[in-house]
């Protein structure tokens, strides 16, 4: 039975949720016979791709979906590049703020993701959700998560699929900021699953 891991992120920023993990905890357990595992990570550099990797050794899944929030964006953005930096003025929730820090000492400047992302754009599009490629995943926990899971994939499991995506704000985290795009639940919910079936 084919397996996807699907890893969403805790709350950051001084928000009380993160989108990410609570459309990725709403999703079901199995869709058309895969297995979807999930896992909250930590909005810490270092600590959050070592343990996505530590994830991905354990359950040793087909495919890798990492979810998280995008502030401000009004579409369901698939990332298409991880850079291998981390750099930052804002702290991540343990206070680190890396400066033109490599990910992965002596590794590629960059990796592409390996999702079918313009399949996935399309479909998502084609159910009525606003989707687009993303050629930037920023120099954040978001990039720094998407290039592990890639640098490690190249490395030992050459054969799954990884990336990332961004999600919008829920209504709920803009509701004093009602020219701050948002997106329903149940929409992030359902553009997951559709790029879990146009993954697997």
């Amino acid at each position: 039975m084919k397996k996807v891991l699907i890893t969403g992120f805790e709350p950051f920023g001084g928000e009380t949720i993160n989108p990410s993990w609570e459309a990725v905890k709403a999703l079901p357990d199995q869709i058309d016979g895969t297995i979807i595992k999930k896992l909250s990570l930590p909005v810490v550099f270092g600590k959050s791709g070592d343990m996505l990797i530590s994830a991905i050794n354990t359950e040793k899944p087909h495919a890798v979906i990492c979810v998280g929030q995008a502030g401000g964006k009004a579409s369901i953005n698939v990332e298409r590049i991880a850079i291998n930096v981390d750099d930052t003025k804002t702290p991540d929730n343990e206070g680190n703020t890396p400066i033109d820090q490599p990910i992965r000492d002596g590794a590629p400047v960059a990796y592409f993701a390996t999702l079918p992302v313009k399949s996935i754009v399309a479909n998502l599009i084609k159910a009525h959700i606003p989707a687009t490629i993303s050629n930037t995943a920023g120099t954040y926990v978001c990039n720094h998560v998407m290039y592990a899971a890639l640098h490690h994939a190249s490395r030992h499991h050459p054969t799954f699929q990884a990336g990332f995506i961004h999600i919008p704000y829920l209504p709920a985290q803009v509701l004093e900021k009602p020219a701050t795009p948002s997106m329903s639940l149940d929409n992030v919910v359902k553009a997951l699953e559709i790029i879990i079936r146009s993954t697997i």
